[in-house]
């Protein structure tokens, strides 16, 4: 295989107007492109991280939920690189948004910690 990135993470929400809000209002992604489907009823927001195309956000109708705790097979997180995972977690606060306590790496010593999108997706601050 020769893999030049990972392209886009796709997430399916249950509530357009709310995840959209999180992702461009709250973590600052960047809208790219914005459709709506009518033959499926659904919403494709194309989200930037940074000038780089990095999320789908969809809409269905009545989308099957996810299990997340206990952790579900499959994916488990997805995670964003920041300098400095006290500044970055204090702005979600402020921002309403419920942080878990930062944590250190075991194996490589640096800070993490997790928050979780509108659907409880579980998303994580890492260090540099």
């Amino acid at each position: 295989m020769a893999f030049n990135k990972v392209h886009h993470i796709a997430i399916i929400c249950s509530d357009y107007q709310k995840s959209k809000h999180f992702y461009v209002e709250v973590l600052g992604l960047e809208i790219l492109n914005e459709v709506y489907r009518e033959e499926r009823q659904s919403y494709k927001l194309d989200l930037a991280l940074n000038g780089n195309y990095i999320i789908e956000l969809f809409s269905f109708p009545n989308p099957p939920k996810r299990p997340s705790r206990p952790e579900a097979l499959g994916l488990r997180h997805l995670a964003f690189e920041v300098e400095d995972v006290s500044i970055e977690r204090q702005k979600l606060m402020e921002k309403g948004v419920n942080v878990e306590p930062i944590r250190t790496d075991e194996f490589t010593g640096r800070k993490f910690t997790f928050f979780a999108d509108p659907d409880n997706l579980p998303l994580e601050l890492y260090e540099k």
